[in-house]
């Protein structure tokens, strides 16, 4: 019997050692799921190239949700590899249920974009597709290089 805090109860060592260790389980389980959950998804953006276009030193994030509103977050340097040509570069990303966004480089120059995409509805993001091009005008279509399609999914952490 151990008096003071448990009273007349009774606790052997074999039922300490069983407490003890439920509590101790319980707290491995709880924290690695805590910290898969809060690790971002991350990974590097192959070179994007085409006539006129080359997107590199590309790089992205899967924000967890609950930071910088669980965006997909990305990184690259956009260049007008044919500077001669008076046509402007961009790149577009689409995050999963939203149209296109654009944003433009610089004519004649490499602009470095660091930019996140999320959607006001969802708690994060797990899917995005990133393609840069150059703009050619209205009356010939725009050259793009291949889309990247990338994506993370929340379930499996």
């Amino acid at each position: 019997m151990i008096p003071g805090v448990f009273g007349a109860l009774a606790i052997t060592e074999v039922g300490m050692k069983k407490v003890v260790l439920g509590l101790a389980a319980a707290g491995l389980v709880l924290s690695a799921g805590v910290t898969a959950f809060a690790s971002p998804s991350k990974g590097g953006i192959e070179l994007l190239e085409s006539d006129g276009i080359a997107f590199s030193q590309g790089w992205y994030k899967f924000n967890r949700p609950g930071v910088n509103h669980g965006a997909f977050e990305w990184s690259g340097l956009l260049t007008d590899a044919m500077a001669n040509d008076g046509h402007n570069v961009y790149v577009d990303v689409r995050i999963e249920g939203h149209d296109w966004v654009r944003y433009y480089g610089k004519q004649r120059r490499s602009v470095r974009l660091h930019k996140s995409n999320w959607a006001g509805a969802q708690r994060y993001t797990g899917h995005a597709r990133l393609r840069a091009c150059r703009d050619r005008g209205s009356l010939r279509p725009d050259n793009c290089a291949a889309e990247q399609i990338l994506s993370h999914n929340w379930d499996r952490g």
